[in-house]
C-alpha cells in the first residue's frame, strides 16, 4: 500500500514539474510554453482577472533562466477583464486568438494598438469592446469570424491590403461604423459580416469581390448607394434586406442568382436594374420595396420564386419575358398601384389566386400575345384583370444593351482609358504587392501593377472587365539611386494586354530593340519575339485563365491569359 502511496506521489511530483514547465506566471501576466522557444499570453484562472494597464514584453524569461520570445495573445485571455484599461502588444506578436479581448468594454482606440507583426486576428477575438472607436490593422491578412462582433462604438476601420475575405459577423452590430474600407484583395464578404451596421451610408465594394453572403449587409438602413462590381457572380440571401436608405441599385451582368430576400424591405429603392445574366429570382426578393414603379424582367430569368415582389405598392408596370415557367404564389401580392402588366408568354402559365392577392388588377390592364388572347380572358386568376389587349409591336420585352469593353493606354505617368459606348464611365482597381507593410531590412520591389478596369453608362449593362499589367523596364545603361532625398531610377514603362491568347506589349518612347520570351509555369518556352519601336505582338499559344511569365529583357512578369 505504502509503495503504490509513493509511485503516486512521484506522479503527481512529475505532473506538477511538466505543467510547471510549460506555464509560469511572471510579472502579472500568466504564459505558456513552447519547444520552439515561444511564449503565448494566457488567461488567470478565474474570469476578468487582469486589471489595468497591461505591457506585455517581446520576451520573457522563466524562473529556471529560459528565454522565450512572446509572439501570441492566446485563446480567451483577456475575454471578460472589464476592468483592462489600456495593453501594450509588442512587435514580437503575430496573432491574436480567438475571443482574446472579447467583452473587454473597458478597452479604447488609444488604449490599445495592433502592431504591423500581428498578421491574424482570431474568432471574435474583440466582440463587443464597446469603447474601440476607431482601429488600424496594418499587416493582418485574416480576420477571424465575428472578430469585431459588436462593437458598438466603433465609427471607421481601416483593413490592410492582403486580407483576402471578411468572415462572418466580422462587423456585426457595430452600428455607428460609418466607414469601412473593402481593399482590393478581399475576394468574399461573409455571411452578416456588416449586419446591422446602420451608420453606413455609402459602400463601394471592389472588383476583387465574387461573392456576398447571406445578410452581409442586412440592416444597413442608413446606406443610400451601393456599387456592386462585375465580378459579383451571386448576392447571397438577405445580402441587403432591410436597407431602407438604399435608392437605387444597378446589378452587374455577372450576377446569375438573386438570393431569397436579398433586397427585402429596401423600401427607399426607386429603381433596380435587372441584367440579361439572371436566370433566377428568388423567394421575397424584393418584398416590400414599395418606392419600385417599374420593373422589366428580362429575357433569360425562367424562375420568380414566391412574393418575389410582394407588397411592392408603387409597382405600376411589370414586365414579364416568355422565358418564365410559371407563376408563384404572391408574385405580385399587394401591389396596389398596378396599372399595366405585359405578359409575353403565350401559353397561359399555371398561376395561383393568390399571385396577385391585394393587387389593383381590377382596374389593371393586362398585355398578352394576341394568339392567347382569348386563353387569358378565360383564365383565372388572368381573366380578373379589368381589361385584357394584345401586345402591340412597341411592347417588346427590352434588351439592355451591354457597355463596350474599355481599352487601356499608357502615356507619360498616366493611365487613359477609352471606350465606344456614349457617356460611359470606368471602374478601376489597381493593385501592387509592393503597397503594404514590410518587416525586415530588405525590401524587393517589383514596381508592377495589375490593373482592371470596366465601363459603366446609364441604360447599359456594365462591361467586360479589360485588364493588364504595367511595369518598368531598366533602360540601358541603368541608372538609380538616391540623391536629395528623391529616389530616381531611369526605366521604361511597359504596358502588357491579352486577348484571345495574343500578348500585345508597348513601351512608351522606347526605341531599344529588347527581346520578348513568353514561358508557361512549368518553364517551357512558348513564344518569343522582340519589342521594336516601343511595340510587340505574340500569340502565348495559351488558353484563357492560363498563366504566362513574359521576360522583357531582365525582366519577368506574371499575365493572366484572356
Amino acid at each position: 500500500m505504502k509503495q503504490k502511496m509513493k509511485r503516486a506521489l512521484w506522479v503527481l511530483v512529475c505532473l506538477m514539474a511538466m505543467v510547471s514547465a510549460n506555464a509560469e506566471m511572471i510579472d502579472g501576466i500568466n504564459y505558456k510554453f513552447n519547444s520552439s522557444m515561444k511564449a503565448t499570453v494566457t488567461s488567470l484562472s478565474g474570469s476578468g482577472k487582469y486589471t489595468g494597464h497591461i505591457a506585455i514584453p517581446s520576451s520573457i524569461t522563466t524562473v529556471n533562466g529560459t528565454e522565450y520570445s512572446v509572439t501570441s495573445i492566446g485563446k480567451s485571455a483577456f475575454s471578460g477583464c472589464i476592468g483592462l484599461t489600456s495593453v501594450t502588444i509588442p512587435n514580437s506578436v503575430t496573432s491574436i486568438g480567438d475571443h482574446a479581448f472579447a467583452y473587454c468594454s473597458g478597452l479604447t482606440s488609444t488604449s490599445i494598438e495592433i502592431p504591423n507583426s500581428v498578421t491574424s486576428i482570431g474568432e471574435y477575438a474583440f466582440k463587443e469592446c464597446i469603447g474601440l472607436t476607431s482601429l488600424t490593422i496594418n499587416s493582418v491578412t485574416y480576420i477571424g469570424e465575428g472578430a469585431f462582433y459588436g462593437c458598438s462604438g466603433l465609427t471607421s476601420v481601416t483593413i490592410p491590403n492582403g486580407v483576402t475575405s471578411i468572415g462572418k459577423d466580422a462587423f456585426y452590430g457595430c452600428r455607428s461604423l460609418t466607414f469601412a474600407n473593402i481593399p482590393n484583395s478581399v475576394k468574399s464578404i461573409g455571411e452578416s459580416a456588416f449586419y446591422g451596421c446602420r451608420g453606413l451610408t455609402s459602400l463601394t465594394i471592389p472588383n476583387s469581390v465574387t461573392y456576398i453572403g447571406e445578410r452581409a449587409f442586412n440592416g444597413c438602413s442608413g446606406l443610400t448607394s451601393v456599387t456592386i462590381p462585375n465580378s459579383v457572380t451571386s448576392i447571397g440571401s438577405g445580402a441587403f434586406a432591410g436597407c431602407r436608405g438604399l435608392t437605387s441599385v444597378t446589378i452587374p451582368n455577372s450576377v446569375t442568382y438573386i438570393g431569397e430576400r436579398a433586397f427585402s424591405g429596401c423600401s427607399g429603392l426607386t429603381s433596380v436594374t435587372i441584367p440579361n445574366s439572371i436566370t433566377l429570382i428568388s423567394t421575397e426578393a424584393f418584398k416590400g420595396c414599395q418606392s419600385l414603379t417599374s420593373l422589366t424582367i428580362p429575357n433569360g430569368v425562367t424562375y420568380i420564386g414566391e412574393g418575389a415582389f410582394n407588397g411592392c405598392s408603387g409597382l405600376t408596370s411589370v414586365t414579364i419575358p416568355q422565358s418564365i415557367n410559371g407563376i408563384n404564389n404572391d408574385i405580385l401580392s399587394g401591389c396596389t398601384s398596378l396599372k399595366d402588366v405585359y405578359c409575353h408568354i403565350e401559353s397561359v402559365p399555371s398561376t395561383p389566386a393568390s399571385a396577385f392577392k391585394d393587387a389593383s388588377i381590377s382596374s389593371a390592364t393586362l398585355h398578352v400575345p394576341a394568339i392567347a388572347l382569348t386563353n387569358y380572358k378565360s383564365i383565372a386568376p388572368w381573366s380578373g384583370f379589368g381589361n385584357i389587349i394584345a401586345l402591340s409591336s412597341g411592347d417588346e420585352v427590352p434588351t439592355v444593351k451591354k457597355c463596350a469593353t474599355p481599352t487601356i493606354s499608357y502615356n507619360k505617368g498616366k493611365l487613359s482609358f477609352k471606350c465606344a459606348t456614349n457617356g460611359a464611365s470606368y471602374v478601376t482597381t489597381i493593385t501592387d504587392t509592393d503597397i503594404k507593410t514590410h518587416n525586415g531590412n530588405e525590401i524587393n520591389l517589383s514596381v508592377t501593377y495589375n490593373i482592371s478596369v470596366y465601363a459603366k453608362a446609364t441604360g447599359y449593362e456594365d462591361s467586360d472587365i479589360a485588364t493588364a499589367t504595367l511595369c518598368w523596364i531598366d533602360s540601358n545603361p541603368k541608372t538609380e539611386g538616391i540623391a536629395n532625398n528623391v529616389a530616381k531610377v531611369e526605366a521604361r514603362p511597359v504596358l502588357i494586354q491579352s486577348s484571345n491568347g495574343v500578348l500585345t506589349i508597348t513601351s512608351e518612347g522606347n526605341t531599344e530593340v529588347t527581346p520578348i520570351k513568353v514561358y508557361n509555369t512549368a518553364g517551357q518556352m512558348v513564344s518569343s519575339s522582340s519589342m521594336t519601336n516601343g511595340m510587340a505582338t505574340l500569340d502565348s499559344n495559351m488558353d484563357s485563365g492560363e498563366i504566362a511569365i513574359v521576360k522583357i529583357g531582365e525582366k519577368s512578369v506574371k499575365v493572366v491569359v484572356k
